[in-house]
């Protein structure tokens, strides 16, 4: 059975749908552990409930490639197959990223390009948008921009508040990166040259959204 590992930062609800993922087999595949920069991260603790692994690595470090040095090492042990960035909240060094290319993803909360980086609800809120919501790409050198595998959307009502869409985007999440992560575990999913492939066939730039 492949492995998967997964980083979170905070409160692991993501995590916690591809835990439920894997245990009605929507997942093929085993959480190896869970990694956390954040000894406080609520996820720890959903993550010992199912009972896996947990490892801790604070942000004692004196610079990013330390930590990240450190983390591959402990990483390694667990041979994973694929990681998954489940609200990682720490940039990761290219000296990491080029070493796990091709198997790392994220899911990042708007419909990227758009609103890269933090506080990417109040951004769509403020700016008036009609429309919000998440994407999941393969996790390369730039930040949140990586090719994108898939996008879900969500309306933006009115008189939304941003816990509304906080809400609204959590509940499309927990459905397609549980999808994405078994598309990847089968083997459906490649990234070539930059470029994302589903069963052979070559997603266009905004992912399987726009693939109509």
């Amino acid at each position: 059975m492949k492995k998967i590992v997964v980083l979170i930062s905070g409160d692991g609800s993501n995590l916690q749908a591809i835990i439920n993922a894997c245990k009605k087999q929507k997942i093929f595949a085993k959480i190896s552990a869970v990694f956390s920069d954040n000894p406080s991260a609520y996820g720890l603790k959903l993550a010992q409930k199912a009972s896996i692994p947990i490892i801790i690595i604070p942000k004692t470090y004196i610079d990013k490639y330390s930590y990240d040095i450190f983390l591959m090492m402990k990483l390694d042990k667990y041979q994973p197959d694929l990681i998954v960035l489940a609200g990682y909240m720490r940039i990761l060094t290219p000296y990491f990223v080029n070493n796990y290319l091709g198997k790392i993803i994220n899911i990042h909360p708007s419909l990227l390009p758009k609103y890269p980086g933090l506080n990417t609800h109040q951004k769509a809120l403020l700016n008036g948008d009609e429309e919000h919501g998440t994407s999941i790409h393969f996790v390369t050198n730039q930040l949140d921009s990586g090719p994108i595998i898939l996008q879900s959307k969500v309306p933006i009502f009115p008189n939304d508040k941003i816990q509304d869409i906080i809400t609204r985007v959590k509940t499309q999440e927990h459905i397609i990166y549980p999808l994405v992560i078994n598309w990847f575990i089968k083997d459906r999913l490649t990234i070539i040259n930059n470029l994302v492939f589903l069963d052979g066939c070559k997603l266009p730039k905004y992912g399987y959204l726009n693939n109509k």
